[in-house]
């Protein structure tokens, strides 16, 4: 989908370029991050309102980092130029950058020390954060310094007559607090852009575009229950209606009800074309005797694969494409400047790796949208909010949390405590601050003392983090009485634990889930 008024991002490798898009789309103007190298011309042919250089880990002097097309800058279109970017601008237009004396990393103050459309509104003294070694010793003919700070007096340089901007330090952060303001002046006060980027109209585009694409053919989607393949099954069932039909495995190890949840969502309620496997005996049957964790989700992808695919030759040849919860993430891996444009298909909670009498044209309608973005449009389609908020969940799913061997009893065991973890901290006024939170099986036993006897039973470690995207996440410090409630309903309702333990450490060195 093409959307008329947008802007372009050219990634030049920094770790923070989906920051970047984040902030414009928050603007609701929409925006694309696009390869570094693309030309001038590839770029006229979609017109955007304006231009974003991003930042990147080389260095602008050395002969092999990535450059850009010079002709970008002839075009009369706005450019924002952000650390690297800005570098990148300053030398192709003929001024210098070399290594600074004193790198800069961290919190810096700075000061505005001209007028600028891009600090409108903005108070002389900004807190910004800086990520540099590299800087601009000498501008290029037109331009001026507009902001500085001690250790970089070419803080923010502007060319008003060619609308072009640099900033050295990086307002995509939440370390630049006013950042999201300086977005806010670029793409209207500069660019001119309306913010017209609305999920309802991403929603009527889409569906038309579905539409389009698919006619009068059949749709297969593999629905796991989690945000992404929900509001797919509900964005496909808007658009084609009974022409979608929808594959939810059962592997045995869901949460508690999960199964039936789904079922009665989608089945029934939404009236879509839903075949459940119920393939719990298949998949615990071949992890019997399985504790390596790498080689549980082998075998529970390869038996996914194998029962998804068995239902699909179901259908015949009335099926020609496969939808899948493909995301804006997803794709942007494949603009890296240092791996080159490759075809990215997330197999994470969707079908990768079909036998190849299965041939499907792909069909998805996400791959435009960041995970909260994506939540918008559930809630757009008028899903309830358990499933639009609902929390990441392992493709594996329970396995990867009982640690050790899995059997149908320490999985009913896992189901419980996790259960009763969910309840208690869905009570929380502000459970939506916690990313996830679950419980964990342990693969040893304690003693303990319940009346006047002594048990020897499991334990369980509950995992509550606070994270923004999953990459990185600190340990929740969740309130004690909660954690007092937790403790004492598992124990006390859960046969077989006699002991809970909250896990504290962060990601990372740890990871979110224990396997």
């Amino acid at each position: 989908m093409k959307h008329p008024e947008w802007i372009a991002i050219l990634d030049y490798g920094s770790q923070v370029t989906q920051l970047i898009a984040r902030r414009i789309r928050e603007q609701k103007v929409y925006c694309e991050i696009i390869r570094f190298d693309t030309t001038a011309e590839e770029l006229m042919k979609r017109a955007p309102k304006g231009i974003i250089l991003s930042g990147g880990p080389c260095s602008v002097p050395d002969d092999d980092s990535p450059k850009c097309d010079p002709a970008l800058f002839d075009l009369g279109i706005p450019i924002l130029g952000i650390c690297y970017g800005m570098q990148l601008a300053a030398q192709t237009l003929g001024g210098s950058v070399k290594p600074g004396l004193k790198r800069e990393y961290g919190k810096a103050m700075m000061t505005i020390t001209k007028d600028s459309p891009l600090f409108k509104g903005l108070a002389p003294d900004i807190q910004v954060w800086m990520s540099h070694g590299d800087k601009v010793e000498s501008m290029p003919e037109g331009f001026e310094a507009i902001a500085e700070s001690d250790n970089c007096p070419f803080a923010t340089i502007q060319n008003l007559d060619r609308q072009i901007f640099g900033v050295q330090f990086h307002p995509e952060v939440v370390h630049t607090p006013q950042g999201k303001e300086m977005f806010w002046n670029f793409a209207f006060n500069i660019c001119k852009c309306s913010g017209d980027w609305e999920m309802s109209k991403f929603v009527e585009d889409t569906v038309n575009q579905v539409r389009a694409q698919v006619g009068n053919g059949h749709v297969l989607l593999g629905l796991s229950g989690g945000v992404d393949s929900s509001v797919v099954a509900a964005l496909l069932h808007k658009a084609i209606g009974k022409q979608l039909h929808c594959v939810y495995v059962d592997n045995g190890l869901m949460r508690y009800k999960e199964t039936e949840e789904i079922e009665d969502l989608f089945g029934r309620a939404f009236g879509i074309d839903l075949t459940v496997a119920h393939s719990g005996d298949l998949f615990l049957g071949k992890l019997a005797g399985i504790s390596d964790p790498e080689e549980k989700r082998k075998v529970i992808g390869g038996t996914f694969i194998e029962v998804f695919a068995d239902k699909a030759r179901g259908f015949g040849d009335t099926v020609k494409f496969l939808a899948q919860g493909t995301l804006y993430p997803d794709v942007i891996e494949s603009v890296s400047p240092i791996g080159g444009p490759s075809a990215t298909i997330k197999s994470h909670h969707n079908v990768g790796g079909l036998p190849e009498d299965l041939q499907f044209d792909l069909v998805e309608p996400l791959r435009e949208l960041f995970k909260d973005e994506v939540r918008e449009v559930g809630r757009e389609l008028g899903l309830p909010s358990y499933v639009v908020d609902r929390q990441p969940f392992p493709g594996p799913g329970l396995a990867v949390r009982i640690i050790g061997d899995i059997t149908p009893e320490r999985i009913e065991v896992l189901q419980q405590a996790d259960l009763r973890v969910r309840e208690e901290i869905m009570k929380m006024p502000n459970h939506l601050d916690v990313w996830q939170y679950f419980a964990v099986l342990l693969p040893i036993q304690t003693v303990g003392v319940m009346g006047d006897n002594r048990t020897y039973e499991s334990v369980v470690a509950v995992r509550a983090v606070e994270s923004r995207d999953g990459m990185t996440a600190d340990w929740y410090k969740l309130p004690y009485e909660v954690m007092d409630s937790i403790s004492n309903r598992i124990i006390n309702e859960v046969p077989g634990v006699n002991r809970v333990c909250y896990d504290i450490s962060s990601k990372p060195p740890s990871t979110i889930e224990w396997e």
